[in-house]
């Protein structure tokens, strides 16, 4: 029970440490669309958007009930025996956290749901086998949202972009004629930031409270988190949040949704709007995806911008590999826990710290902050491409063709 002990408390520091990295890794899902248009500056966006996580994370405990009591079988733990299977949650941890802090360093818009996922349930195969898992769990609450709630967001996205250019043609020509709708930014960044707060802080409780059960600290009946738990991760994913992300900030923020702020309001009430429904419905979404759903629907939605498909499909690979690639490093590091018992923990922990500060380390050499996130940003971050300038209106147009017919008859009449 002691060894059980310990191994709890690792679980639970890890879990908090997957917490904060979920916190700067998804900052720009809420906050690198306002940046980008100067709605709001770089360190009060993030520190607005700490604040509504920390709010959000008591709002909703549906995803965390999900995660701790419905994609992992309960006879798994009872057959596996109580310490290995908390090694086990140990291991698929590790996964999230690898291929969190390879693509936070990368600056790619992952998704750190499916990364924490795909950890535990390839630990939890190598550890437990196939009957360890509850594959029509996964399916309905994971897989399916995945696959709906992007395409849902964007075809909203979609919509809303097209009414806010219908309601305000008149400002069609003038490049600033919308700025209006950066106001709006603010309040639906807002609704982003408090959206993820009720879904992705509930993942993190949901593990930790599966670590209670399993050794007994908690009853499995209703799989509610305690008060501490709640407050725990609510502060720990605050805290990532406000130190930001700003790799993946820049990536956003400049390629995949700079966007006019009235695509952005668009995009971004959506987005809100998604994840919110699916907190309710204890649906454990990634908000990296419904945001990017959203804003390739805001960029179809306005005339004249275009969609870079095949950037956006490259995005959509690299978001196929999370759950196998977090899955494969968990498995991995299960397979030590299965050969090597409670020395295969240890040894995983000394892995997970040695991943974390090479990683870390590697990042100082090129550091991105709140001063230059928007300087400078790679191809690869494009899905949207907009014009430097607006399209021309109908009437700009009938204008420009009557110039150049009037221009034409002066110049026949001159050589007449």
């Amino acid at each position: 029970m002691e060894t059980a002990a310990l191994i709890v408390v690792l679980v639970i520091l890890l879990a908090l440490f997957f917490d904060f990295t979920n916190g700067f890794h998804d900052t720009a899902n809420a906050m690198a669309t306002p940046i980008a248009t100067g709605a709001l500056k770089p360190k009060t966006a993030v520190l607005l958007a700490a604040g509504l996580n920390l709010v959000g994370a008591f709002l909703s405990t549906e995803v965390s009930k999900t995660v701790s009591g419905g994609i992992i079988r309960e006879d798994a733990i009872r057959d596996s025996g109580a310490e290995l299977f908390l090694a086990l949650i140990f291991a698929g941890l590790i996964g999230a956290i690898t291929w969190n802090m390879l693509t936070w360093l990368l600056g790619l818009p992952s998704s750190s749901s499916h990364a924490l996922f795909g950890g535990l349930i390839g630990a939890t195969l190598v550890g437990a086998g196939l009957g360890g898992i509850d594959f029509g769990m996964v399916l309905s609450k994971v897989i399916l949202p995945a696959l709906i709630a992007p395409v849902t967001a964007g075809i909203i996205a979609y919509v809303a972009t097209k009414i806010a250019y219908s309601i305000t043609r008149r400002y069609d020509g003038k490049p600033d004629g919308r700025d209006g709708f950066r106001w709006g930014q603010i309040f639906t960044s807002s609704l982003v930031a408090l959206a993820h707060g009720t879904n992705d802080a509930q993942k993190t409780m949901g593990v930790i409270t599966l670590a209670l059960i399993t050794i007994g600290w908690q009853s499995g009946v209703h799989h509610e988190p305690q008060l501490w738990v709640i407050v725990a991760c609510a502060v720990t994913i605050a805290l990532g949040t406000y130190l930001g992300g700003w790799r993946i900030i820049r990536t956003l923020g400049k390629g995949l949704t700079d966007v006019k702020p009235a695509q952005g309001f668009a995009a971004e009430s959506s987005t809100a709007a998604t994840i919110l429904a699916s907190s309710a419905l204890g649906f454990a979404l990634s908000t990296t995806q419904v945001a990017s759903g959203s804003v390739i629907g805001s960029g179809l939605g306005r005339r004249g911008s275009t969609v870079r498909w095949r950037t956006a499909g490259r995005i959509a690979i690299g978001w196929l590999l999370t759950l196998p690639a977090a899955g494969a490093v968990g498995g991995l590091a299960a397979l030590l826990v299965v050969w090597l018992g409670n020395w295969g923990v240890a040894l995983d922990a000394v892995i997970a710290v040695i991943i974390i500060i090479v990683l870390f380390r590697r990042s100082r050499r090129n550091a991105v902050t709140a001063d230059n996130a928007m300087s400078d940003v790679a191809e690869s971050g494009h899905a949207v491409e907009l014009p430097d300038t607006p399209p021309p209106t109908r009437r700009q147009r009938r204008f420009e063709l009557a110039r150049a017919q009037a221009k034409a008859r002066r110049k026949k009449g001159e050589s007449e």
